[in-house]
């Protein structure tokens, strides 16, 4: 079975709710993943915006997810089942899809990633490229799930 990431708050390049985003409760969606590699020690979830103005926009960078965890619940929290990193809004945790109004519709990656390390001796609160760093030479897999978002 391959390794693969979805969620049951939207369906794979479709529409994200407002509920996930900054024009509603602004909750992580629910996701859940399973076919990781044998020798996966955790997990690693990156979700972006390569649509943003100016740069890819980080919104919500969480690792040291153990091998055991295979989802995480609508409007999960970091606690001892990830290390929440800073996303680009400056926060530890999500931070929904909040594209410029009138920018039109941008695309949000959803990255899990299996890696063959328990932990990446990584800070609470690491911004992207130090989490890209870290796992560098350590994906056994990655996957992905991507929604779209526009802010009218």
């Amino acid at each position: 079975m391959a390794f693969q990431l979805f969620s049951s708050a939207f369906a794979e390049g479709s529409w994200i709710p407002d509920l996930h985003t900054c024009q509603g409760a602004d909750l992580s969606p629910s996701l859940e993943w399973s076919g990781e590699p044998s020798g996966t020690l955790s997990f690693t979830l990156i979700v972006d915006d390569p649509d943003a103005p100016g740069k890819v926009w980080n919104h919500w960078l969480l690792y040291d997810i153990p091998p055991k965890i295979h989802n995480l619940a609508q409007g999960y929290k970091p606690s001892s089942l990830g290390v929440g990193g800073q996303n680009d809004f400056g926060k530890n945790g999500y931070g929904g899809p909040c594209p410029p109004k009138g920018h039109g519709p941008h695309r949000y990656f959803f990255k899990l990633y299996a890696l063959d390390v328990q932990n990446l001796a990584v800070p609470k609160g690491a911004k992207r490229a130090e989490l890209d760093h870290a796992i560098q030479g350590h994906v056994l897999a990655e996957t992905q799930y991507m929604g779209r978002y526009e802010r009218k």
